[in-house]
């Protein structure tokens, strides 16, 4: 146990940041493991000979990728993400355009784009949305001065959240939607005057409009249809009135305490069970308690970012702070608002939780990010302690 506690405890010297931002991946990561392990049976019944072993190996080796890169984010100091904002946001752009007309199409969708030797897909918007993130901070902390000025203030950081979420939502409303309610709070916070960031808003439902009138009356690519359907299964029949039946199965199955860990019914029955409604098999499985303490670690990683905002010296460390977090907290409360039926479905997976590959690289990487703003807090607050001593 000595032994143990040392090595542990040499980990922690060797990781800076917010230690609790570090516990709660850690736990997450868990829960990942375990839960992809009980989902993916029938997958790996029916494509890897009953190897039961096989997704959950590829998915450990997904998560320690993905922690490496978020240790190699974290060691970078936060300040040069500043100078690599622009060039994610040049770079995605044009990718957002190439994957919207000539994109990997799975399920109706052009999210993916294969990169040539190696053969891996990933989804651009992955890309465009730390990108974006990062672009907006740097633009409202080095806008500050004259933030609440139309032409100088206002228009530098009202083009790019347009052009990206406009070329994201076609094939991913869900994700589009998100970045462009995550841009808005972080104008809000930036100072931004309340009429611009409603011009803003106001700009995004007609841009919205202005997709499906195109896709209706012309051969662009949008889904529109996936939408329309949807929106009406939530009220009514149909394959995604399928998937909540079995997820309300496995919310009732699950009870108080769950059936236990690899006892899920419903795995075998819900569509996308390692994915989208991974939720669900956490439900049944661990019960309301399993459900309860994960919506606690989103919304006490959540809780950290905000006291990482309030105590980041700089302005740009803050917006990156609260614009990652509220990403990927939203997204996750999304997703579980979808499996609990409070929402129609929306294809958002679990961040940290869900079966993936590049998504969780990138999420992997917004958290790093998060813990670079993190170590510079603390090497401030250390600075501040030794002055006054």
């Amino acid at each position: 146990m000595e032994a143990a506690s040392v090595q542990v405890e040499n980990i922690f010297k060797k990781t800076q940041g917010d230690k609790y931002i570090w516990l709660v991946v850690i736990f997450l990561s868990i829960i990942s493991m375990l839960a992809v392990y009980s989902s993916t049976g029938s997958l790996a019944f029916k494509y890897q000979g009953g190897n039961m072993e096989y997704y959950v190996v590829k998915q450990g080796l997904m998560i320690l990728f993905g922690l490496f890169l978020m240790y190699l984010a974290h060691k970078i100091n936060y300040t040069y993400y500043s100078r690599i904002a622009q060039l994610l946001l040049f770079i995605s752009i044009p990718l957002l355009a190439f994957t919207l007309i000539f994109g990997v199409e799975i399920n109706d969708a052009r999210r993916w784009l294969t990169i040539p030797v190696v053969n891996v897909s990933f989804q651009t918007s992955d890309l465009a949305k730390l990108g974006l993130i990062l672009y907006l901070a740097r633009a409202l902390a080095k806008n500050q001065g004259n933030i609440k000025d139309f032409k100088s203030g206002f228009l530098p950081v009202m083009l790019p959240p347009i052009i990206v979420c406009g070329l994201i939502a076609p094939s991913n409303l869900s994700t589009a939607a998100i970045l462009f309610a995550t841009c808005l709070l972080l104008m809000f916070i930036g100072r931004i005057n309340m009429k611009y960031i409603a011009i803003m808003g106001g700009a995004g439902i007609l841009l919205l409009a202005l997709i499906i009138i195109i896709a209706m009356n012309t051969s662009f690519h949008a889904r529109v249809d996936t939408w329309i359907s949807r929106i009406t299964d939530f009220f009514g029949d149909g394959q995604e009135a399928y998937q909540m039946q079995q997820s309300k199965i496995a919310i009732a199955n699950g009870g108080l305490f769950g059936v236990g860990p690899g006892n899920s019914t419903q795995r075998n029955f819900l569509p996308s069970p390692y994915s989208d409604f991974i939720y669900a098999i956490i439900i049944e499985e661990y019960g309301f308690i399993g459900a309860l303490l994960l919506i606690v670690l989103y919304l006490f990683f959540l809780l950290r970012c905000i006291k990482l905002f309030t105590k980041s010296p700089g302005a740009f460390g803050a917006f990156l702070a609260v614009g990652l977090s509220f990403s990927l907290v939203v997204q996750a409360l999304i997703n579980m608002a979808v499996v609990v039926n409070l929402l129609p479905t929306t294809g958002v997976t679990l961040p940290m939780v869900s079966m993936g590959g590049t998504s969780l690289w990138f999420t992997s990487l917004a958290i790093g990010i998060i813990l670079s703003v993190s170590r510079n807090v603390e090497k401030e607050e250390e600075r501040e302690d030794g002055t006054t001593t």
